[in-house]
Protein backbone atom coordinates (compact mmCIF):
# COMPACT_ATOMS: atom_id res chain seq x y z
CA UNK A 1 0.00 0.00 0.00
CA UNK A 2 2.94 2.32 0.50
CA UNK A 3 6.79 2.40 -0.06
CA UNK A 4 9.52 5.11 -0.22
CA UNK A 5 9.93 5.26 -3.76
CA UNK A 6 6.05 6.10 -4.34
CA UNK A 7 6.39 8.37 -1.57
CA UNK A 8 9.38 10.48 -2.93
CA UNK A 9 7.69 10.21 -6.58
CA UNK A 10 4.29 11.95 -5.26
CA UNK A 11 6.23 14.62 -3.26
CA UNK A 12 8.13 15.40 -6.57
CA UNK A 13 4.44 15.84 -8.44
CA UNK A 14 2.79 17.51 -5.95
CA UNK A 15 5.67 20.39 -5.46
CA UNK A 16 5.33 20.87 -8.98
CA UNK A 17 1.68 21.57 -8.96
CA UNK A 18 2.03 23.59 -5.98
CA UNK A 19 0.10 21.59 -4.25
CA UNK A 20 0.36 20.24 -0.66
CA UNK A 21 -0.46 16.25 -1.44
CA UNK A 22 0.02 13.84 -4.85
CA UNK A 23 -1.56 10.83 -5.59
CA UNK A 24 0.34 8.60 -8.69
CA UNK A 25 -1.49 6.20 -10.76
CA UNK A 26 -0.51 3.13 -12.94
CA UNK A 27 -1.97 5.26 -15.94
CA UNK A 28 -3.98 8.40 -16.71
CA UNK A 29 -6.99 6.05 -16.68
CA UNK A 30 -6.17 4.48 -13.48
CA UNK A 31 -6.73 7.87 -12.20
CA UNK A 32 -9.61 8.89 -14.08
CA UNK A 33 -11.15 5.38 -13.00
CA UNK A 34 -10.62 6.51 -8.98
CA UNK A 35 -11.97 9.95 -9.44
CA UNK A 36 -15.32 8.30 -11.42
CA UNK A 37 -15.13 5.47 -8.04
CA UNK A 38 -15.99 8.92 -5.96
CA UNK A 39 -20.29 9.37 -7.77
CA UNK A 40 -22.83 7.46 -7.00
CA UNK A 41 -25.53 6.19 -9.89
CA UNK A 42 -27.35 9.20 -10.84
CA UNK A 43 -24.95 11.47 -10.16
CA UNK A 44 -24.13 14.18 -13.00
CA UNK A 45 -20.79 14.67 -14.74
CA UNK A 46 -20.23 17.76 -16.88
CA UNK A 47 -17.43 17.70 -19.06
CA UNK A 48 -16.14 19.42 -22.10
CA UNK A 49 -17.30 18.19 -25.17
CA UNK A 50 -13.98 17.44 -26.65
CA UNK A 51 -12.85 15.62 -24.14
CA UNK A 52 -9.59 12.85 -24.15
CA UNK A 53 -10.96 9.77 -26.46
CA UNK A 54 -9.72 7.46 -23.76
CA UNK A 55 -12.07 9.40 -21.00
CA UNK A 56 -15.24 9.18 -23.67
CA UNK A 57 -14.94 6.03 -24.08
CA UNK A 58 -14.75 5.09 -20.20
CA UNK A 59 -17.71 7.53 -19.70
CA UNK A 60 -19.77 6.59 -22.55
CA UNK A 61 -19.34 2.72 -22.95
CA UNK A 62 -18.63 1.75 -18.93
CA UNK A 63 -20.05 4.00 -16.15
CA UNK A 64 -23.15 5.45 -18.51
CA UNK A 65 -24.84 2.17 -18.52
CA UNK A 66 -24.78 2.16 -14.96
CA UNK A 67 -26.71 4.90 -14.51
CA UNK A 68 -24.09 7.69 -14.49
CA UNK A 69 -25.09 11.03 -16.40
CA UNK A 70 -22.52 12.56 -18.63
CA UNK A 71 -23.38 16.11 -20.12
CA UNK A 72 -20.97 17.05 -22.52
CA UNK A 73 -20.70 21.22 -22.99
CA UNK A 74 -19.00 23.07 -26.37
CA UNK A 75 -15.83 24.90 -24.41
CA UNK A 76 -17.30 28.47 -25.65
CA UNK A 77 -20.37 27.85 -23.02
CA UNK A 78 -18.05 27.32 -20.25
CA UNK A 79 -17.98 30.65 -19.98
CA UNK A 80 -21.54 30.80 -18.34
CA UNK A 81 -21.05 27.20 -16.76
CA UNK A 82 -23.48 27.99 -14.02
CA UNK A 83 -26.09 27.92 -16.03
CA UNK A 84 -25.50 24.46 -17.03
CA UNK A 85 -24.76 23.03 -13.44
CA UNK A 86 -27.50 21.78 -11.09
CA UNK A 87 -27.70 20.48 -7.09
CA UNK A 88 -27.07 16.72 -9.06
CA UNK A 89 -24.00 18.09 -10.77
CA UNK A 90 -21.00 16.69 -8.58
CA UNK A 91 -17.82 17.14 -11.24
CA UNK A 92 -17.15 19.28 -13.94
CA UNK A 93 -14.30 17.46 -15.90
CA UNK A 94 -12.21 20.11 -18.27
CA UNK A 95 -9.24 19.91 -20.38
CA UNK A 96 -7.18 22.87 -21.20
CA UNK A 97 -5.66 23.08 -23.82
CA UNK A 98 -7.92 20.10 -24.88
CA UNK A 99 -6.99 17.20 -26.63
CA UNK A 100 -6.83 17.46 -29.63
CA UNK A 101 -9.27 20.47 -30.63
CA UNK A 102 -6.87 22.48 -28.21
CA UNK A 103 -9.69 24.56 -26.75
CA UNK A 104 -9.21 26.57 -23.99
CA UNK A 105 -11.06 27.16 -20.74
CA UNK A 106 -10.77 29.87 -17.52
CA UNK A 107 -9.86 28.14 -15.30
CA UNK A 108 -10.74 30.40 -12.63
CA UNK A 109 -14.16 30.45 -13.15
CA UNK A 110 -14.91 26.99 -13.96
CA UNK A 111 -13.46 26.92 -10.31
CA UNK A 112 -15.26 29.25 -8.90
CA UNK A 113 -18.93 28.21 -11.27
CA UNK A 114 -18.33 24.16 -10.20
CA UNK A 115 -17.36 24.95 -6.44
CA UNK A 116 -20.71 27.89 -6.12
CA UNK A 117 -22.53 24.54 -7.23
CA UNK A 118 -21.22 21.91 -4.66
CA UNK A 119 -19.09 20.55 -7.25
CA UNK A 120 -15.28 18.85 -7.53
CA UNK A 121 -13.48 20.40 -10.22
CA UNK A 122 -11.40 18.01 -12.10
CA UNK A 123 -8.36 19.86 -14.37
CA UNK A 124 -6.85 17.53 -17.41
CA UNK A 125 -3.64 19.06 -17.73
CA UNK A 126 -1.98 17.07 -19.84
CA UNK A 127 -1.27 19.15 -22.97
CA UNK A 128 0.44 22.01 -20.65
CA UNK A 129 1.96 19.96 -17.69
CA UNK A 130 2.74 21.90 -14.53
CA UNK A 131 6.11 23.45 -16.30
CA UNK A 132 3.30 25.78 -18.31
CA UNK A 133 0.29 25.46 -16.13
CA UNK A 134 -0.22 24.74 -12.60
CA UNK A 135 -4.54 24.62 -12.14
CA UNK A 136 -4.08 24.96 -8.50
CA UNK A 137 -2.74 28.35 -8.33
CA UNK A 138 -6.26 29.54 -10.20
CA UNK A 139 -8.99 27.21 -9.16
CA UNK A 140 -7.88 24.77 -5.93
CA UNK A 141 -7.15 22.14 -8.56
CA UNK A 142 -3.93 18.19 -8.48
CA UNK A 143 -2.40 14.38 -10.20
CA UNK A 144 -1.08 12.46 -12.99
CA UNK A 145 -0.61 11.20 -16.77
CA UNK A 146 1.73 10.37 -18.99
CA UNK A 147 3.20 14.02 -18.59
CA UNK A 148 2.38 15.36 -15.22
CA UNK A 149 -1.21 16.14 -15.55
CA UNK A 150 -4.50 15.28 -14.32
CA UNK A 151 -5.72 17.34 -11.59
CA UNK A 152 -8.50 17.28 -8.89
CA UNK A 153 -9.19 19.58 -5.95
CA UNK A 154 -6.48 18.00 -3.31
CA UNK A 155 -4.99 20.84 -1.65
CA UNK A 156 -5.47 19.31 1.42
CA UNK A 157 -4.99 15.95 3.33
CA UNK A 158 -8.92 15.41 3.77
CA UNK A 159 -9.52 15.55 0.20
CA UNK A 160 -6.71 13.61 -1.00
CA UNK A 161 -7.54 10.88 1.85
CA UNK A 162 -10.75 9.27 -0.41
CA UNK A 163 -8.31 8.96 -3.31
CA UNK A 164 -6.02 7.81 -1.45
CA UNK A 165 -8.65 4.94 0.05
CA UNK A 166 -10.41 4.17 -3.70
CA UNK A 167 -6.94 3.67 -5.09
CA UNK A 168 -5.67 0.49 -2.97
CA UNK A 169 -9.30 -0.83 -3.01
CA UNK A 170 -8.57 -1.36 -7.43
CA UNK A 171 -5.22 -1.33 -7.47
CA UNK A 172 -4.02 1.16 -9.61
CA UNK A 173 -1.32 2.80 -7.68
CA UNK A 174 2.00 2.42 -9.28
CA UNK A 175 3.70 -0.45 -8.00
CA UNK A 176 7.55 0.14 -6.85
CA UNK A 177 9.06 -1.30 -9.68
CA UNK A 178 7.34 -2.28 -13.20
CA UNK A 179 8.72 -3.85 -16.65
CA UNK A 180 10.81 -1.56 -18.50
CA UNK A 181 8.68 -0.08 -21.05
CA UNK A 182 5.64 2.06 -20.79
CA UNK A 183 4.66 2.61 -17.51
CA UNK A 184 8.22 3.62 -17.05
CA UNK A 185 9.40 2.67 -13.86
CA UNK A 186 9.08 4.79 -10.86
CA UNK A 187 12.70 5.56 -10.34
CA UNK A 188 12.54 6.89 -14.04
CA UNK A 189 9.40 9.01 -13.44
CA UNK A 190 11.02 11.11 -10.74
CA UNK A 191 14.01 11.46 -12.24
CA UNK A 192 11.98 12.60 -15.58
CA UNK A 193 9.75 15.06 -13.34
CA UNK A 194 12.81 16.91 -12.69
CA UNK A 195 13.78 17.69 -16.54
CA UNK A 196 10.38 17.64 -18.38
CA UNK A 197 10.91 21.55 -19.09
CA UNK A 198 13.91 19.56 -21.74
CA UNK A 199 11.64 16.76 -22.94
CA UNK A 200 8.70 18.52 -23.53
CA UNK A 201 8.89 22.15 -23.35
CA UNK A 202 11.73 23.06 -23.82
CA UNK A 203 12.62 26.78 -25.51
CA UNK A 204 13.27 25.79 -28.73
CA UNK A 205 10.44 23.14 -28.56
CA UNK A 206 8.14 26.17 -28.01
CA UNK A 207 9.90 28.30 -30.69
CA UNK A 208 9.28 25.69 -32.86
CA UNK A 209 5.37 25.09 -32.11
CA UNK A 210 5.26 29.13 -32.66
CA UNK A 211 6.66 29.10 -36.03
CA UNK A 212 4.99 26.10 -37.28
CA UNK A 213 1.59 27.07 -36.29
CA UNK A 214 2.08 30.05 -38.07
CA UNK A 215 3.09 28.59 -41.28
CA UNK A 216 -0.09 26.30 -40.85
CA UNK A 217 -2.09 29.56 -40.48
CA UNK A 218 -1.01 30.82 -43.96
CA UNK A 219 -1.02 27.81 -45.71
CA UNK A 220 -3.94 27.39 -47.80
CA UNK A 221 -4.32 23.47 -48.01
CA UNK A 222 -5.07 24.16 -44.47
CA UNK A 223 -8.29 24.96 -43.21
CA UNK A 224 -7.95 25.98 -39.80
CA UNK A 225 -4.72 25.80 -37.35
CA UNK A 226 -5.64 25.35 -33.69
CA UNK A 227 -3.01 26.12 -31.45
CA UNK A 228 -3.57 29.34 -28.70
CA UNK A 229 -0.76 30.87 -29.26
CA UNK A 230 -2.46 32.23 -32.54
CA UNK A 231 -3.65 35.98 -31.65
CA UNK A 232 -7.13 34.83 -33.70
CA UNK A 233 -8.05 31.82 -31.23
CA UNK A 234 -10.83 33.05 -28.90
CA UNK A 235 -9.03 31.61 -26.13
CA UNK A 236 -6.00 33.06 -27.22
CA UNK A 237 -6.47 35.75 -24.16
CA UNK A 238 -7.55 33.25 -21.34
CA UNK A 239 -4.45 30.84 -22.43
CA UNK A 240 -1.84 33.93 -21.57
CA UNK A 241 -2.83 34.60 -18.33
CA UNK A 242 -3.22 30.79 -17.41
CA UNK A 243 -0.30 29.66 -18.90
CA UNK A 244 3.56 30.56 -19.03
CA UNK A 245 3.88 29.29 -22.59
CA UNK A 246 0.98 28.10 -25.50
CA UNK A 247 2.46 24.48 -24.93
CA UNK A 248 4.17 22.20 -28.20
CA UNK A 249 0.65 20.47 -29.49
CA UNK A 250 -0.78 22.08 -32.18
CA UNK A 251 -4.04 20.48 -34.32
CA UNK A 252 -4.72 21.23 -37.53
CA UNK A 253 -7.75 20.41 -40.30
CA UNK A 254 -7.22 19.19 -43.33
CA UNK A 255 -9.48 19.30 -46.33
CA UNK A 256 -10.75 16.00 -45.72
CA UNK A 257 -10.04 12.92 -43.77
CA UNK A 258 -8.90 11.28 -46.74
CA UNK A 259 -6.41 13.91 -47.02
CA UNK A 260 -5.43 14.21 -43.70
CA UNK A 261 -5.06 10.18 -43.30
CA UNK A 262 -2.83 10.75 -46.47
CA UNK A 263 -0.54 13.66 -44.95
CA UNK A 264 0.32 12.00 -41.93
CA UNK A 265 1.54 8.50 -43.71
CA UNK A 266 3.49 10.85 -45.60
CA UNK A 267 5.67 12.88 -43.14
CA UNK A 268 9.51 12.05 -42.98
CA UNK A 269 10.23 14.63 -39.87
CA UNK A 270 7.68 13.86 -37.64
CA UNK A 271 6.49 10.13 -37.01
CA UNK A 272 3.40 8.33 -37.38
CA UNK A 273 2.60 7.92 -33.42
CA UNK A 274 1.01 8.26 -30.05
CA UNK A 275 3.17 9.09 -27.21
CA UNK A 276 3.37 12.61 -24.74
CA UNK A 277 6.49 11.49 -22.97
CA UNK A 278 9.41 11.47 -25.69
CA UNK A 279 11.62 13.83 -27.26
CA UNK A 280 10.09 12.79 -30.97
CA UNK A 281 8.63 14.92 -32.82
CA UNK A 282 5.51 13.18 -33.79
CA UNK A 283 1.82 13.35 -35.65
CA UNK A 284 -1.33 11.79 -35.47
CA UNK A 285 -4.57 11.00 -36.79
CA UNK A 286 -7.19 11.51 -33.77
CA UNK A 287 -10.60 10.13 -35.37
CA UNK A 288 -8.57 6.87 -36.18
CA UNK A 289 -6.10 6.69 -33.15
CA UNK A 290 -6.76 8.29 -29.94
CA UNK A 291 -9.81 9.39 -30.26
CA UNK A 292 -11.50 6.69 -32.26
CA UNK A 293 -14.07 5.93 -29.86
CA UNK A 294 -15.51 9.56 -30.43
CA UNK A 295 -15.71 8.79 -34.16
CA UNK A 296 -19.52 8.89 -34.02
CA UNK A 297 -19.66 11.77 -31.33
CA UNK A 298 -20.99 15.03 -32.40
CA UNK A 299 -17.97 16.89 -31.48
CA UNK A 300 -15.61 14.51 -33.65
CA UNK A 301 -12.93 16.35 -35.64
CA UNK A 302 -12.80 14.01 -38.35
CA UNK A 303 -10.23 16.29 -40.30
CA UNK A 304 -8.01 17.44 -37.37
Amino acid sequence: MANPTRTALQQCLASLESAEHGVAFASGLGAVSTIMHLLNPGDRTVLIADVYGGVYRMTSQVYEPKGYVFDYLPAADFDDLATHLDERTRIVWIETPSNPLLNIVDIEKAAEAAHAAGALLVVDNTFATPYLQRPLEFGRTSSCTRRPSISADTRTSSAASPRRTIRRSPNAFVPPEVPWGRPEPVGLLARAAGNQDARCTHAPALQNAHALSGFLERHPRVEQTLYPGLPRHPGHAIAAKQMHDFGGMISFLAESEEEATAFVASTKIFKLAESLGGVESLIELPARMTHASTADAPFAARGT
